[in-house]
Order: structure tokens, then C-alpha cells, then sequence
């Protein structure tokens, strides 16, 4: 019999710990324990839902245990690179809550410990891991059903819930900006579909348009990208208005050669109920589907390139560019240099 993978979770200031943590229990891993100095508010919905999991009393005691394989991260965005070079040096695997990390240097450091202690840093893009839509619309482009991706299209809006915020969420250095926080999103969805592998950020933009009294805050932004076997647009923003009944509509459409598809992921407005609502346009076909059964591979895979160091949940150059485009269209979008 396979040995679970052990993990513990550092950091609970971000609620996609809830699901991070969730899958990795759904794929057999055993929950070791978690350390936090964040969110009360946040804390107490970690406790709802991990009531017996030990909360361990420090970072050290976390990073000590030599039974531990992967250490899960949603602290602060800012101090996430610390922390995962912290725990790659320590010997484990790190899955971090996007962004990654939050500058260029701290980028380059994380190149680096991966290099020097041949761990695996991965970033858990959710709006790919954690969407079966995603899942379908994968094996349906696999099997060539709309040709050659040539352009996708991603928007990501999402709902401000100002009173659960914390006062991370409105600092632009905590959280690094819109584009490198929800546009990795995105960014991560069009190199993976279209292939894509040397990316340029043609523009990028970033807005405060609806909070002028949170100065930090950027609640609109976008991005152009043209790649070697592909183009992108994405479209984040805070707007999302309080009658939809979730977070935010996100959508992907997928344009081939031989036809597209469009996923409705968290909603899907005037059809029926439900998430995970693919549509599908070829040459002989004009389906829409209910792919909310579709699975959930990303933490199966990335349990076994944990045992088998292997990189079959996603390749780690992959992660490491799609946090460099991010970072890259942060800069354009606020005239700085990257």
C-alpha cells in the first residue's frame, strides 16, 4: 500500500486555503497540522471546516517535522516567497495560494532554492486546478475537437465583500497588484491551452475606477499577450454586483481552427443551475454540457510527482513563466521597468 502524502499549512490568511487544503484531503494526503498569525475571521473558518487538525505553534515546528512532504501556503501574498523558500530548504514540497510571489527578485530567489534543493514549488492556479469545467474542456481540446487553439479569451471578475477583507487586500505592495494576483489566472489558462511557451505582454492595464478612498486598491485590469502558438486577452476586475448569486461570472472562451468552446464555471446566468457549464461549437457538434463531474487531476498528479518526482500536475518552467508574465504586465500596466 502507498504511503499518503503528509502536508500542514502555514499561513491561513487567504480563504483558498479551504480548498487547497480540501483536495489534498480528497486525494488521500493526511493533514499534519497548520500555523497561522492571519485573519481571525479567517481562522475560524479554517477551524469550521479542520476541527481536528493540530495547530502547530510555530513555523519551525512545522518545517522540524521530517514526516512532513508538502507544506501548503496562503499567507499575506508578499510574504508567500519566504515562506516557500523557507520550507524548500527544510526538505518539502510547497503548493502556494496565487500569487506565488509578488516581485521579480523574489522570483528569481525562488528559481534559485528550486535549483539548489530540487523541491517542487507549485502554484495552485484554482481557476484551472479547482474548476472540472477545465478538466473537460482539456480532454475535449486534447482530442482535437476545435483543431489548433489559436486565442483565449479569460475573464475573471470577482466580488469586493469589503467587510472580510483584511487590510493586505487594499496594500498594493502586499498583494502586488491585480494583474500579478487574479490575472495569473488567466495568463496560467492561455499558455496552457494555446501551448504557448515564449509569451509577450503587448499591453496591460490597471484602473481604480469605483474606490477612489482605497488608493492601493486596483479594482480593474487587462492584458493583450501574443505567443508563439497562440494569442490572449484577460479582463479582471472587483465589480461584481451583489444579486449574483456567487463571487463572480469567470468565463473562458477557446478559439481552434475547427470551432471553440466557452465555459460558464461559477455560473451561468438565464440556463440552467449550476456550475461548470461547457459549451461546445465544431463542425458537427453544438453541445452544451454539464462537465461538473469532470474531475479534480491536479492534486492526484501532483501527490505523485511528490513520491515519484515527476512533474506531471504541471511543469515547474511553466509556473515559473506564468508568474514572470504576471509580474512583467504589472509593470507595463504601471510604467515601470520589470
Amino acid at each position: 500500500m502507498t504511503k499518503p502524502i503528509k502536508f500542514a499549512a502555514l499561513g491561513i490568511e487567504h480563504r483558498h486555503i479551504f480548498g487547497m487544503s480540501q483536495n489534498m484531503l480528497n486525494a488521500g494526503a493526511e493533514f499534519a497540522g497548520w500555523w497561522t498569525e492571519g485573519e481571525p475571521e479567517v481562522v475560524e473558518g479554517f477551524l469550521k471546516r479542520f476541527p481536528d487538525v493540530p495547530r502547530m505553534t510555530s513555523v519551525e515546528d512545522v518545517l522540524a517535522d521530517p514526516t512532513i512532504d508538502l507544506v501548503l501556503i496562503a499567507d499575506v501574498p508578499k510574504n508567500r516567497a519566504d515562506l516557500a523558500i523557507r520550507a524548500m530548504d527544510a526538505g518539502k514540497d510547497v503548493m502556494s495560494d496565487k500569487p506565488g510571489c509578488t516581485t521579480l527578485a523574489q522570483l528569481e530567489r525562488l528559481r534559485e532554492a528550486v535549483a539548489r534543493t530540487k523541491r517542487i514549488w507549485s502554484v495552485n492556479f484554482s481557476e484551472r486546478f479547482e474548476v472540472p469545467s477545465v478538466t473537460k474542456a482539456t480532454e475535449l481540446v486534447a482530442a482535437g475537437a476545435i483543431g489548433r487553439v489559436v486565442q483565449t479569451i479569460g475573464m475573471g471578475p470577482h466580488r469586493l465583500n469589503r467587510a472580510l477583507r483584511a487590510d493586505w487586500f487594499f496594500d498594493r505592495e502586499a498583494y502586488g497588484g491585480i494583474l500579478t494576483d487574479i490575472a495569473s489566472h488567466q495568463i496560467d489558462q492561455f499558455m496552457f491551452f494555446t501551448g504557448s511557451t515564449q509569451v509577450e505582454v503587448v499591453s496591460a492595464t490597471v484602473a481604480n475606477y469605483a474606490n477612489p478612498g482605497d488608493p492601493g486598491l486596483q479594482d480593474f485590469g487587462e492584458v493583450l499577450l501574443r505567443g508563439d502558438r497562440g494569442h490572449g486577452y484577460i479582463r479582471v476586475d472587483w465589480y461584481t454586483p451583489d444579486a449574483l448569486p456567487t463571487w463572480g461570472d469567470g468565463r473562458l472562451t477557446i478559439l481552434g481552427t475547427e470551432g471553440y468552446i466557452e465555459l460558464r464555471k461559477y455560473v451561468d446566468l438565464g440556463n440552467k443551475p449550476g456550475t461548470d457549464r461547457l459549451i461546445l461549437v465544431n463542425g458537427d457538434r453544438c453541445e452544451y454540457i454539464d462537465a461538473s463531474d469532470a474531475g479534480l487531476p491536479y492534486f492526484d498528479r501532483l501527490s505523485a510527482d511528490i513520491r515519484n518526482r515527476t512533474e506531471t500536475a504541471m511543469p515547474q518552467a511553466h509556473v515559473f513563466k506564468v508568474c514572470e508574465l504576471a509580474l512583467q504586465a504589472q509593470a507595463k500596466a504601471e510604467g515601470r521597468t520589470a
